[in-house]
């Protein structure tokens, strides 16, 4: 997984036109160079992604996928795409069994070939930019090319998260450009190229999506793909060509007078994000930051949103995801009934929301791995973008091709397809199913129904957590971005009480303790990149864990 690296001291960004929030400074610089050169948030969310392919490697690229949130100002409307990567076609429930019944070790399905699913940002990127760009589809890459042909500058997170990963995680093409041939990671400051992502973006570039989804690129990643280690794959050169993105409905909710927007299904980030604000909006969470009451009542609502997460999300072209039923009015109130405002009564199990469809799901064995990264912009017309992109892992399924990493997205299936009572999982694999997510790139509009606040976050089935501290942040405890995004983490997941590491970490542990609370302190590594719009001035934070900055003019 994406371990902690360090913290970093990044400064509020400030910027009167537009603003880009990004987990790497060239990234956002190919962003601002975007919306300089009269391109809107959607061409510079093209732009920063391209450059964080390189950059960020192990993060995010085209060989992964996305979701994302478009406000398009001029219309005043809100759309969300799904990017998200699909299972191949002859993918069957058993896929991460072993011959004996037993589940295969999770990271050993990681490195395999059977983790990878098909890529779909670059078809979800098209989509948008067909509907909505401004500049050619070709200018967009031009900063990610230069600085593949040219250099980058490696960072210290990059070589360490490589470093500890080691030479021997890798497939051979990512071994020899991560590692110098005696096995060394590069270190920080040095100067890296790479010529043949530089050449698969040029070839992009010149023939759009299509010349990743067919052709020598395509052809390529299926060979790649036969040739993995431990077991291969069955994607075929028809589950690349045949993949699309797709628009989604977006799932809102009211909160102190703001409407909360996110994605839904397969994204289980939107729903359950909703789901927590609507259990906690009676409650006064008061004014302090991280007081106990407001974090007793956070986790109590987070572990009842959990505990339908995980029974009913999934692909819902796959599954019937009781979506309004999850938010009726009074499904909520049935559930927050359980809370009790002094006692912890998780974890819970799930309810049975009104729309629920023949019997429950089986209980669900997913596992999820934090990698991922996330982008939001405001460009000079007020359009809008939030977008949270992934190849799942850490240098996800560490194999390369043409100068990118492939996903290994479809760990985040459950491994099990049943449960001990024989009930189908509603995550389990099935032929072109997309695995569910916890991604939830986020707009908050303020009363008058303009966009107020962007962000999203990495971080695994932990999103949601962060995402949530971000938004009472804002709105509760009326922090800036900047302190929204380095507040310590906290959350419960239907489980312990977690607690970011660190000198607060005590102060919280103890009196959670008390009102019976199992805490649990440890690493809790988010990447929350945010905008604000505060008056006539956009205001932007990003997350001290990793490296990002927020810039504008």
């Amino acid at each position: 997984p994406e371990a902690a690296t360090g913290r970093a001291k990044p400064k509020a960004g400030m910027a009167r036109k537009f603003m880009v929030s990004a987990a790497n400074p060239a990234a956002v610089e190919a962003g601002l160079e975007i919306l300089r050169a009269g391109g809107n948030a959607v061409d510079a969310a093209i732009a920063t992604q391209m450059v964080l392919n390189l950059v960020e490697p192990q993060s995010s690229g085209i060989g992964g996928g996305a979701f994302m949130l478009y406000w398009d100002a001029s219309r005043r409307r809100l759309t969300t795409y799904d990017g998200r990567e699909r299972a191949p076609s002859a993918a069957r429930p058993e896929r991460f069994l072993l011959p004996n019944g037993r589940k295969r070790p999770f990271f050993e399905a990681v490195r395999s070939g059977l983790s990878v699913g098909v890529p779909g940002l670059l078809r979800m990127l098209e989509l948008a930019h067909k509907r909505h760009g401004k500049l050619p589809w070709a200018r967009l890459f031009e900063p990610a090319i230069r600085l593949a042909r040219d250099g980058f500058i490696i960072s210290r997170r990059l070589f360490l998260l490589a470093t500890w990963q080691g030479p021997s995680a890798f497939g051979p093409e990512a071994r020899r450009y991560f590692f110098s041939p005696g096995g060394w990671g590069h270190p920080p400051g040095t100067r890296l190229t790479n010529p043949a992502l530089a050449a698969t973006f040029e070839t992009i570039a010149k023939e759009g999506a299509d010349a990743f989804y067919e052709g020598p690129i395509a052809d390529a990643i299926i060979a790649r793909l036969k040739s993995a280690p431990i077991a291969p794959s069955d994607m075929t050169r028809a589950d690349l060509a045949n993949y699309r993105a797709v628009e989604r409905p977006a799932v809102c909710t009211s909160y102190r007078g703001y409407r909360v927007c996110g994605m839904g299904p397969p994204s289980s980030g939107g729903l359950t994000v909703a789901q927590v604000l609507e259990l906690i909006e009676p409650f006064d969470l008061g004014q302090a930051p991280l007081n106990t009451r407001a974090l007793h009542l956070i986790g109590e609502a987070e572990n009842l949103a959990y505990a339908d997460r995980n029974r009913y999300m999934a692909d819902s072209d796959f599954v019937s995801v009781p979506v309004a039923g999850l938010l009726d009015p009074g499904y909520i109130a049935e559930r927050r009934r359980l809370m009790d405002r002094e006692r912890a009564r998780g974890p819970f199990t799930p309810g049975r929301p009104p729309g629920l469809a023949g019997e429950q799901p089986g209980r669900d064995a997913s596992t999820t791995s934090p990698g991922t990264s996330h982008i939001s912009i405001v460009d000079a017309e007020g359009n809008a973008v939030s977008m949270t992109t992934t190849i799942e892992s850490a240098f996800g399924a560490k194999m390369m091709v043409g100068g990118f990493l492939l996903n290994n997205e479809l760990t985040d299936f459950s491994f099990r397809p049943t449960d001990s009572e024989g009930r189908p999982v509603a995550n389990r694999v099935e032929s072109g199913k997309r695995p569910r997510s916890s991604m939830a790139p986020t707009i908050i509009f303020d009363p008058d129904g303009r966009p107020w606040a962007l962000l999203g976050s990495p971080g695994g089935s932990r999103i949601i957590l962060y995402v949530v501290k971000a938004i009472v942040a804002l709105i509760d405890w009326r922090l800036s971005a900047q302190q929204a995004a380095a507040l310590t983490n906290f959350g419960a997941r239907n489980g312990p009480f977690e607690i970011e590491a660190g000198w607060r970490a005590p102060r919280l542990a103890i009196p959670m303790g008390l009102k019976g609370h199992k805490t649990r302190v440890g690493l809790m590594t988010s990447g929350l990149q945010i905008i604000v719009r505060r008056g006539s001035y956009l205001e932007g934070g990003a997350d001290p864990r990793r490296e990002g900055v927020a810039r504008g003019d």
